[in-house]
C-alpha cells in the first residue's frame, strides 16, 4: 500500500506514445497541482480499497499497463481518469430460460453463476460491461448445452451439465479476465402433462415391479411347501404334530375360533361305511 505514484519524465511519455502533444499537457498538469498545492492534493489522490483496482487513463491510454491498487493513487487532473473495479466474487442469477432437450420436451431451466474479475485492465479495455456481458454469455451457453442432452438426462446429471457450462464460460470470459467460480442449476420446470405421463410411467413401472416380486414369492413358497410335504409323508406322525402346532398359535392371539384336527383316515373310513351299507 501507499501512495502509488509514478514517475514522470520524458522518456516513459514518448514511451506509451502519448507524443509531444501530451507531454505537454501532462507537464502542465503536473504544474497546475504544484501552483495549488496543497489544495490540489486532495483531489488528485484517490483511496482503492483492498478488494478494488483502479485502472487509470491518461490521455486515453491505460497507465503502465496495469491496475493500480490497493492504497493511495495520484490521479492529475484534466489528463488522467480512473475507473474502479470491484474484485470481489459476484452471484448473479440467471432468469427462466425455456429449452427444447434433444427428445423435443419443453421445459424452463433457471440457475446461478459466481464468478470474479482476475483482470481489471481487461475487464474495462474489453468489454463495455463486463457483468451484463457475463450474465448474457451465460444464458445463452445455458440453452445451448441443455439442447444436447435428452430430458433423462437433464433430471439425472444437474452435476455434469454444471461442470460443462462452467468450462465453456470459462474460456470464454477468459478475454474479458473474468474467471467462473461454479455454475448451478436451480429448478427445472416441465409441463403439467408431461408431469401426469412421467408420473403414470413411473406408477406402472412401480406395479410390475411388484407383481414380479409377488410372482417370486409365490414361487419360492410352493417349492418350499413342496418340500414340506415330502417331509410330512415320510413321518406319519408329522401332521398331527404340525395340528398342535397350530393350535398352539391360534389360542396365543385370544380367538375365540376352535380348531379340532382330525386324522384323514378318519374321513376315508367314514366314507367306505357308507358306502357299503
Amino acid at each position: 500500500t501507499g501512495l502509488d505514484v509514478h514517475p514522470w519524465d520524458n522518456s516513459s511519455i514518448l514511451q506509451e506514445g502519448i507524443g509531444v502533444c501530451g507531454w505537454i499537457l501532462v507537464s502542465l498538469s503536473f504544474l497546475l497541482v504544484l501552483i495549488t498545492f496543497p489544495v490540489s492534493i486532495w483531489a488528485c489522490i484517490k483511496v482503492v480499497r483492498e478488494y478494488e483496482r483502479a485502472v487509470v487513463f491518461r490521455l486515453g491510454r491505460i497507465l503502465s499497463k496495469k491496475a493500480k491498487g490497493p492504497g493511495l493513487i495520484l490521479v492529475l487532473p484534466c489528463t488522467d481518469t480512473f475507473t474502479k473495479v470491484d474484485l470481489r466474487t459476484v452471484t448473479c442469477k440467471i432468469p427462466p430460460q425455456e429449452i427444447l432437450t434433444r427428445d423435443a420436451v419443453t421445459a424452463q431451466v433457471d440457475g446461478v453463476v459466481r464468478y470474479r474479475i482476475h483482470s481489471a485492465v481487461s475487464a474495462v479495455a474489453n468489454v463495455t460491461d463486463v457483468h451484463s456481458a457475463t450474465l448474457l454469455l451465460a444464458q445463452t451457453t445455458l440453452r445451448n448445452v441443455l439442447g444436447t442432452q435428452s430430458l433423462a438426462q437433464l433430471l439425472a446429471g444437474r452435476e455434469d451439465i454444471a461442470h460443462s457450462i462452467q468450462a465453456t464460460l470459462d474460456s470464454a470470459t477468459e478475454q474479458w479476465g473474468v474467471t467462473v467460480a461454479r455454475v448451478e442449476i436451480k429448478d427445472i420446470r416441465i409441463p403439467m402433462a408431461m408431469q401426469r405421463a412421467m408420473a403414470a410411467e413411473a406408477e406402472a413401472a412401480r406395479e410390475t415391479k411388484a407383481k414380479v416380486v409377488a410372482a417370486e414369492g409365490e414361487r419360492n413358497a410352493s417349492k418350499a411347501l413342496q418340500k414340506a410335504s415330502m417331509v410330512l409323508s415320510e413321518s406319519p406322525a408329522a401332521l398331527p404334530l404340525r395340528y398342535l402346532q397350530t393350535l398352539t398359535a391360534v389360542a396365543a392371539q385370544n380367538n375365540s375360533t376352535i380348531v379340532f384336527p382330525l386324522p384323514m383316515n378318519m374321513f376315508g373310513s367314514l366314507g367306505k361305511k357308507s358306502t357299503g351299507g
